[in-house]
């Protein structure tokens, strides 16, 4: 079979760790040259060394992707040492679900979320879009998530930015059409990453979890304590409950892996027997 990941350059966001270290290390693997950015550089150092001790190529650049002109450098340095932008992953988020009622504890990590999920990807964006329109093709990937399918309670800010991601993706696609290829990727809840580290209330996650609350509840305490029932636990089995992130990375691997004519717009990647309700 072709391999349309071999020899691209792919920039990724975010890839001190979770999906981000992952799609480097997947992709590398496929023999694509990847361009890694992160705000914590030893995260950073730690992603590149994986790769290139793996037999990948990567480099790697400090980048707060809420900065314009960090994005721009970033940007410049996969040009220089690549010489192109084949793909350019806008993967960094937070996830400081909260309600309304949490303002006071939440108002600092919902100003990030804002400068991280939306600046961010529009940054990300806006440092690749000249270079990839003199090429005559690039694919921009932006990481959304099923939070932004419809408003629930318990997750006002961060639906919004995950919306926001979604008509920032559509209204590129249509304006650099034949181009630039546009992907939106949307996770489901993936327990394994760090992103549940910024919840403020973790009561908010009641909101996407609806009449399956209780349940989901149980299966977490069963997942904490490594006891989740063999169906759960195993992904050929249609109870599978507990998503590993390995799979998002696969997927934003897989919508790379398209001849450049072909683009897959909108990917939802779902472990089948999980409780939420987006």
């Amino acid at each position: 079979m072709t391999n349309h990941v071999s020899g691209k350059v792919i920039v990724v966001t975010g890839a001190g760790g979770g999906f981000g270290r992952l799609v480097a290390l997947k992709a590398s693997a496929r023999g694509a040259k990847m361009v890694c950015a992160d705000i914590d550089e030893a995260a950073l150092a730690e992603t590149v060394k994986q790769v290139t001790d793996a037999g990948g190529t990567a480099t790697g650049v400090p980048a707060n992707v809420a900065d314009l002109d960090q994005m721009r450098a970033l940007a410049k340095h996969a040009v220089d040492t690549y010489g192109a932008i084949d793909v350019m992953i806008n993967n960094a988020g937070t996830m400081p679900l909260a309600f309304f009622a949490d303002h006071a504890a939440a108002a600092d990590q919902w100003s990030r979320c804002i400068d991280v999920n939306i600046k961010g990807v529009l940054n990300g964006v806006s440092a690749v879009y000249d270079q990839m329109m003199a090429q005559g093709r690039g694919h921009v990937i932006n990481l959304s998530s099923i939070y932004g399918n419809f408003p629930v309670l318990g997750s006002g800010v961060y639906q919004a930015t995950k919306t926001a991601v979604n008509y920032l993706s559509e209204s590129l696609r249509v304006e650099a059409q034949g181009k630039i290829k546009v992907t939106i990727i949307k996770p489901t809840g993936v327990p394994g990453t760090a992103l549940g580290t910024g919840v403020v209330n973790p009561d908010a996650v009641v909101g996407i979890l609806g009449q399956n609350a209780l349940s989901y509840g149980e299966t977490m305490g069963q997942y904490a304590e490594g006891q989740l029932s063999p169906a759960q636990a195993d992904p050929d089995n249609a109870e599978y409950a507990v998503l590993d992130p390995g799979y998002i990375a696969d997927a934003i691997v897989m919508v790379i892996d398209q001849p450049w004519g072909v683009s897959l717009g909108d990917v939802t990647i779902r472990a089948t027997g999980d409780g939420y309700i987006l």
